[in-house]
């Protein structure tokens, strides 16, 4: 699991662009992060791909007022609401924007790497898709999710110390010292706008995360059987879901709030 995928950038910036809290150049900056480029294909009126700060005005003149993410696997279509050839897209790249108003529409990333050996950077193609306007899958509260992520987060540490799963080793600690640095270097959780709870949610789910990502790749420690391995994957299973739940909540706060009339 990403720490941070495309479409939670997308939600989170966008969000903020459409409340009036970061201009357009800005909401496309943060979106497009560490790759080299972002098209926009398929915008109702435009023949051709566009930038992303094209595209992002473009959604508002149309209509959308607010943006979410999904998070699908298969056998879990988590903030999808169809129709099928969205699902089927969004399940492929498991991960997906959909856009509250403005008609339907969902945006779907194509990730690419591109340019010669040594200099490859990558490119990023949103393709727009129609969309059901529904209630998405199974996207818990903000309450729940962290309420989910605490008791998860506790249960996998005690059954993983069980299967004497230590994050250990040079990959390991690499991965935990670039995560604490990130931290610890002040990097924005989300975009301006959200509520503090949505950030701790967020932040939550990340650390769970790499639990997950740590444990999942550990080849050391005591689960070395088949029987193991089994039961390590056992564990991280709902462990994984739940983190994946969480995120959804958490950049889709702004837009459920708005809708039960919080903010």
């Amino acid at each position: 699991m990403d720490l941070e995928p495309r479409s939670g950038r997308l939600t989170a910036w966008g969000n903020a662009l459409l409340a009036g809290l970061v201009s357009p150049d800005d909401a496309a900056f943060a979106v497009v992060g560490e790759d080299a480029v972002h098209r926009v294909e398929g915008l109702p009126g435009e023949e051709a791909p566009v930038g992303l700060t094209l595209a992002l005005g473009r959604l508002r003149a149309l209509g959308v007022t607010g943006l979410r993410v999904a998070l699908p696997v298969p056998g879990h279509p988590l903030g999808l609401s169809g129709p099928p050839e969205f699902n089927k897209r969004a399940l492929e790249s498991e991960e997906a924007v959909v856009c509250h108003g403005g008609g339907g529409l969902g945006l779907v990333p194509e990730v690419y790497e591109a340019g010669p050996a040594g200099d490859v950077h990558t490119e990023v193609l949103w393709r727009v898709l129609p969309v059901r306007e529904a209630p998405p899958a199974d996207v818990p509260s903000l309450g729940e999710a962290e309420r989910e992520l605490a008791e998860a987060l506790r249960e996998a540490t005690e059954a993983l110390t069980r299967l004497d799963v230590a994050g250990s080793g040079p990959v390991a600690e690499a991965a935990i010292d670039a995560y604490r640095a990130r931290a610890e270097g002040g990097a924005a959780v989300l975009a301006p706008g959200y509520p503090a709870r949505a950030v701790r949610v967020l932040e939550l789910a990340r650390r769970v995360g790499l639990l997950v990502s740590l444990a999942s790749g550990a080849g050391h420690g005591g689960a070395v059987s088949a029987a193991e391995m089994a039961a390590r994957s056992e564990v991280l299973r709902p462990v994984e879901r739940v983190a994946r739940r969480a995120r959804v909540a958490a950049y889709n706060s702004v837009v459920e709030e708005r809708e039960r009339g919080v903010r």
